[in-house]
């Protein structure tokens, strides 16, 4: 892993470079489907599983606020994935083995990145429990309850419209944050304010293109949530590889020996 003196120059892409990092994020998952699609599979069984068990437990709210969530440390829970791409672009074959033990995301300030996510994630549980405090005065125990008031009440509708536009300004911020420098700690020894600073930079230097890749992540991890996480099998791996793409085209570095 080599250092990174200094803020690196950061590219900028066209407006459908998006779709670019798609279709090459689609070529390097049939390079290595198993270990890739193993890794979906596990991440899609464990959301089932902390999603059904909020089910069995009434709490409506949290199955919501955590699905919603899941945004904020999907680029900490994609680092394998990131391996996995940078691996094929060496030419190499990654394995499952060198994906969920990434040695080189064993390292302090990746842990700081990762602890940021966090306690943003911890933090969007607390405001979506303030915004439905605020939006009812009776507690839905049931996921039944709970969807009739969102859906079907006036109180409900604007409780959804309030969690959208902060959850999705959190959500953006967290973006901008995380979506260059994940993947960039992972590849170079470099300290997390100049990573998190480089992630900022590529996305105000290239906003139309960002934006439309952040429109193009949610679109997808909705058709994952939407499908009871069946898709996330296939649709987190491919955003892995294609984030490692967008990762190697907005950050001008060499690629690694």
């Amino acid at each position: 892993m080599e250092p990174v003196r200094g803020l690196p120059p950061v590219n900028r892409v066209g407006g459908l470079a998006p779709f670019r990092w798609l279709g090459g994020g689609w070529r390097d998952l049939w390079k290595a489907p198993g270990p890739c699609l193993i890794y979906g599979l596990a991440l899609a069984a464990f959301s089932v599983w902390i999603c059904y068990a909020m089910y069995v437990f009434n709490a409506a709210l949290w199955v919501l606020a955590q699905t919603l969530g899941f945004v904020f440390v999907a680029p900490m829970l994609a680092m394998g994935l990131y391996e996995a791409g940078r691996r094929i672009e060496r030419g190499e074959r990654p394995g499952l083995r060198s994906m969920l033990l990434v040695k080189s995301a064993v390292r302090q300030d990746t842990a700081y990145l990762g602890l940021a996510l966090l306690l943003i994630y911890l933090f969007w549980g607390r405001v979506a429990q303030i915004v439905y405090g605020l939006s009812t005065y009776t507690l839905q125990h049931t996921v039944k309850d709970f969807l009739a008031f969102a859906v079907g009440t006036s109180d409900g509708h604007h409780m959804l419209i309030a969690g959208t536009l902060i959850g999705g300004a959190m959500a953006f911020f967290t973006y901008c944050l995380a979506v260059v420098s994940a993947p960039m700690l992972l590849d170079r020894r470099i300290d997390v304010f100049t990573a998190t600073v480089t992630s900022f930079r590529a996305v105000s230097l290239n906003p139309g293109p960002m934006l439309l890749w952040a429109v193009l992540i949610v679109i997808l991890m909705l058709i994952s949530a939407a499908t009871g996480f069946a898709a996330m099998i296939l649709i987190f791996p491919w955003l892995g590889l294609a984030s490692w793409r967008a990762y190697r085209d907005l950050v001008a570095l060499p690629a690694p020996d």
